[in-house]
This record gives C-alpha cells, sequence and structure tokens, in this order.
C-alpha cells in the first residue's frame, strides 16, 4: 500500500540525545531504541470514517518520535536509521458495518478514507512510515503466521472460527496483567475484551480470554482461502503478523494509543511469543522492547469516539480554515501520554501562539544578518532537545520556543543583533526538524 510523500527535513547543527520513553509495560523511563536502527510499529487506523482529532494527536507523538531519532545519534556513534511500519485494517467488523449502514461497497469505503487519512498526514506534515501495510494485502502473511501458532498447538476451532489459547503463553499478562503498572485483573480483561471486540461469554471457548485468528466465511462478507477454510483474519494476529515480519521478530517501540494496551497489544505481544518463542521464559525479547501510548482525547465531557459521534475531523478543520500548522501546534501543546480535551478556546490558543513565533522570526529576519554567537537560537536547539530527551515532553519544547519569541518581540529593533537575526534560520530549522512545524 502507497504511503504519503514526506516533507523534507532540515539537518540541525550537532546531534540531539537519544530519546527515552515511558514503557507501559514496566512504569519506567527507558531508551526508545540502542540502534543504529530504531524500529517503530504503530497501529493504524481502521477506515470507515475521516481521520479525528484523536487520530492526529497520536500520530503526531510518533512523528516527533522519528524526528528526535533522526536528530540523535545511537550507541554506535551514527544517526539513528529509521524503520516505521504501520497497519491499515482495511478489512473488519466496524468497516463492513458502516459500509452495509451506507449501502457502499466496502472496498469503496475503506478506499476513500485510506486517501483522506493520507491527505490529512500530508498537510499535517507527519513523517510518513516506511512501511503502510494493510490487512487484505497482508493476507499470506497472516496465513503464514497463523500456520507457525498452530504448529505451537496454541489454535483451536470453534465450531468453523480460530482461536488462540491463552494458555499456550506463559508469560500472558506481561503488558497489561495483575503485577503490571496497568494491574488488569482476569475479570477486569474480559470486560475490557467485551467492549472492545472481543467475545468473552462465547460458548465453546476453552478461555473467556481466547481470541479469533481467523473468522469463518459468513454470508454476505468477504472471504478469502487459506488453510484454515475461507474466511478473514482476526485483528490482534493482523499486527502480530505484519510487525513480525516487517521489523523481525523483536523490535524496539509498539506504539499505539493507552485504548490498545488490553486487549490488543497484549494479544498480539502474546501472540508472537508463542509463535517465535514458543512461550518459554528467559528465550530473550520477542516482539516489541518498549511500549508506548497515547492518551485519549475528549469532546464536550466525552472520550472522542466514532461510536458516541463527537468527533472532530481535521479535515473539516482545514476546511474551515484553519491553518494546519496551527492544528499541529494544538496537538503538541498536550503530552501525548495525557488524557485531555479539545474545546473552542484549544485552535485559537495555538493560533495565537504560532502567530507569536512567526512574529518574531519576521523581526529578526528583517535585520542583516552577519557574524557573531547567536546565543538565543542555540540555546532554542539545545533546549527542544533535552525537552524530547525525555518521553516526548513537547509542551515544554513549544516553552523553550515561546520564551525565544517573546524575548525577540520585547526587543527594540535596534536591539536585535545580526547575529541575532542569523540564529533566526536556526529556530526555523529547529521547529521544523524536530517537531514538524512549518514556519
Amino acid at each position: 500500500m502507497d504511503s504519503w510523500r514526506g516533507a523534507d527535513v532540515p539537518r540541525l547543527p550537532g546531534s540531539g540525545p537519544a530519546p527515552r520513553l515511558h514503557d507501559t509495560a514496566t512504569g519506567e523511563l527507558v531508551p526508545a531504541a540502542t540502534g543504529p536502527v530504531a524500529t517503530l510499529y504503530a497501529c493504524g487506523i481502521t477506515p470507515y470514517d475521516a481521520t479525528h482529532v484523536g487520530h492526529a494527536a497520536t500520530f503526531t507523538a510518533w512523528d516527533v518520535l522519528v524526528r528526535a531519532w533522526l536528530d540523535a545519534e545511537s550507541a554506535a556513534g551514527r544517526r539513528f536509521r529509521v524503520i516505521y511500519v504501520q497497519n491499515v485494517t482495511d478489512v473488519d467488523d466496524p468497516l463492513l458495518e458502516r459500509a452495509a449502514r451506507d449501502r457502499e461497497d466496502w472496498r469503496e469505503l475503506a478506499g476513500r478514507e485510506i486517501r483522506r487519512y493520507r491527505a490529512d498526514m500530508e498537510v499535517l506534515r507527519i513523517l510518513p512510515p516506511t512501511h503502510l501495510v494493510g490487512a487484505v494485502e497482508a493476507l499470506p502473511v497472516i496465513e503464514a503466521f497463523n500456520a507457525r501458532m498452530a504448529a505451537r498447538g496454541a489454535l483451536y476451532n470453534v465450531d468453523e472460527d480460530v482461536y488462540f489459547a491463552k494458555s499456550a503463553d506463559p508469560d500472558f499478562g506481561a503488558l497489561s496483567g495483575p503485577g503490571t503498572p496497568s494491574g488488569f485483573s482476569l475479570a477486569e480483561m474480559a470486560d475490557l475484551s467485551a467492549r472492545r471486540g472481543g467475545d468473552p461469554g462465547r460458548p465453546g471457548k476453552k478461555d473467556p480470554l481466547d481470541c479469533l485468528v481467523w473468522r469463518a466465511e459468513r454470508p454476505g462478507e468477504p472471504a478469502w482461502d487459506s488453510r484454515f477454510g475461507r474466511g478473514r483474519p482476526g485483528w490482534h494476529v493482523e499486527c502480530a503478523a505484519i510487525a513480525t515480519r516487517y521489523l523481525g521478530t523483536a523490535f524496539d517501540v509498539q506504539a499505539g494509543g493507552s485504548d490498545l494496551v488490553f486487549p490488543h497489544h497484549e494479544m498480539s505481544a502474546s501472540h508472537a511469543r508463542v509463535a517465535f518463542a514458543a512461550g518459554h521464559r528467559g528465550e530473550g525479547t520477542v516482539f516489541a522492547r518498549v511500549y508506548a501510548h497515547a492518551g485519549m482525547v475528549g469532546y464536550r465531557g466525552e472520550k472522542m469516539s466514532k461510536s458516541l459521534g463527537n468527533l472532530v475531523f481535521v479535515n473539516q478543520l482545514l476546511v474551515g480554515g484553519a491553518d494546519p500548522m496551527a492544528v499541529r501546534m494544538a496537538l503538541l501543546a498536550q503530552h501525548y501520554r495525557s488524557d485531555w480535551e479539545w474545546t473552542d478556546t484549544t485552535l485559537a490558543d495555538a493560533d495565537a501562539r504560532l502567530a507569536r513565533w512567526r512574529s518574531a522570526l519576521a523581526r529578526a529576519e528583517a535585520v542583516q544578518p552577519g557574524p557573531g554567537r547567536a546565543g538565543r537560537a542555540e540555546a532554542v536547539l539545545a533546549g527542544v532537545r533535552a525537552r524530547l530527551r525525555d518521553d516526548l515532553d513537547s509542551p515544554h519544547a513549544l516553552a523553550v520556543v515561546d520564551h525565544w519569541a517573546d524575548t525577540l518581540l520585547a526587543l527594540p529593533p535596534t536591539r536585535i543583533t545580526p547575529a541575532e537575526a542569523s540564529g533566526a534560520r536556526l529556530v526555523r530549522d529547529t521547529a521544523d526538524a524536530l517537531l514538524g512545524i512549518s514556519l
């Protein structure tokens, strides 16, 4: 599947520190990658509606991670090379249900929303993944992955559907179960599973938490031939198969919204452990080394979600005249792990901030640049790098640029030196390369 066109990223002088992330599994701040290749898998969209602000906030966070990696040196003393994989769940129940409701071919619906998603990502200057992979194109990969789990004795049938037995993985719950920072009990897991697409109450299952990996063909639904019969894949196995196919059995970061901790990321990791290490302890890392999760975005007092219909769509903001850089700045003003609410003033505040930055640059660039040390601009670069190093602290990174802009705007034009004017280019490039904001 084609990705979108990426923006050019300025090369900054020197190099930044390697970023560290809060790991959901341990609650600790750990290196996001040790290099020299940094690998990231981010769960993508199910394309049955337009990109909303919650999606955009999540993908902007991972974009900042990629930008921090590209600016940093690994332990080997070389800049990181980044391999970023993102999936698109282009066949699944929500997509089929929306298509049936609107009397539309599910493939046409998916295609239209994928194109809209790509356009939204491009205009927000989110760097494209190395591989954007749809579930349909990955069917052979998913089938081969399921075959590995079957060979381990981890799959069984309920009627003609195929399920994964969580008992095949002794480390099930390592991400979100009892004893982890998430600390979900089995009862809480069952409740979350029921609310997030699972079927813990289905008769015939060996365990309520066992999950579907291959859904047998139903009348009127799309289906493909496989060694497990005609049907289509489950959701969790889709990501496990795609991630390990493109990144290997172990990779650096699994990223997604906090609503994916359980069951999606727990199940995907469990599938991979069974497929590639038979679920035995002590056999080394399988699947992700670090788990990063973005907070939920609310609107009008509720989590923004398609089921509630309380969505703020990126394309509608842009059609309404919003500056894409103000939208991006509004997202960066929140720490990615925080739950927060989009309000009527969110975009206005970002617009005002963006205007201050641009005014400060215009004032500095009105002076003929010249030699000398641009200390304030160098401090901006160092400060933004330092803030992003520790868990992508974009709000405080923005505050670093705020301080520079407010200082420049407070100076009389005669006090802006040629060196300060020369430094304006460094501030512009810092905002672009690390924060993705084109000024």
